[in-house]
């Protein structure tokens, strides 16, 4: 079966991790080709810094805050994104984190803060996209991960497994 998308000029996209980096910019691409598009992240002032760009691009965007390792947040970002535009289209799991040390310098919590983000965060956005484009007859999701899900470096080893993770995750 060959899936057909359709132009982004018809399409409602989610984007997580909007906010600023890839996500941002991926976002003003889209809306320059008239997508309409559900703009997600933690910062709501900067989401709304974000949407008023891709506006001014000549996309659509609504903006929802909210934190992708909260399987409750990501279930309502679904809700509003098929209340703003009737539906999603694209949906591109792309917020994540990163920190830097060896695996006795940093903090237990922030190593668990960065599985929660990078690997749960994709999990349930996956979990919650998928009825939505099911019902629109099909779609893309989009995991982004890193050259890291492949290859291990020191003092990012945590970030690596996060992307290792993801990797597996997407491939299954």
């Amino acid at each position: 079966m060959r899936i057909r998308l359709k132009p982004l000029s018809e399409q409602v996209l989610v984007i997580t991790g909007a906010s600023s980096g890839i996500g941002r910019t991926a976002a003003r691409l889209a809306a320059e080709e008239g997508a309409r598009l559900v703009l997600a992240a933690r910062d709501r002032e900067a989401l709304e810094d974000a949407a008023a760009e891709c506006e001014r691009a000549g996309g659509r965007a609504a903006v929802v805050s909210c934190d992708v390792a909260e399987e409750r947040d990501v279930r309502r970002l679904a809700r509003e994104a098929a209340r703003a535009f009737g539906g999603v289209d694209t949906w591109v799991n792309n917020a994540g984190t990163s920190v830097y040390g060896t695996l006795e310098e940093v903090p237990l919590e922030d190593l668990r803060r960065l599985m929660d983000v990078n690997f749960w965060g994709v999990v349930y956005g996956s979990r919650a996209a998928v009825p939505l484009l099911e019902a629109r007859g099909g779609g893309a999701l989009v995991n982004v991960g890193s050259v890291l899900s492949e290859r291990a470096i020191p003092l990012q080893g945590m970030y690596c497994a996060t992307k290792h993770a993801v990797l597996a995750f997407t491939d299954a």
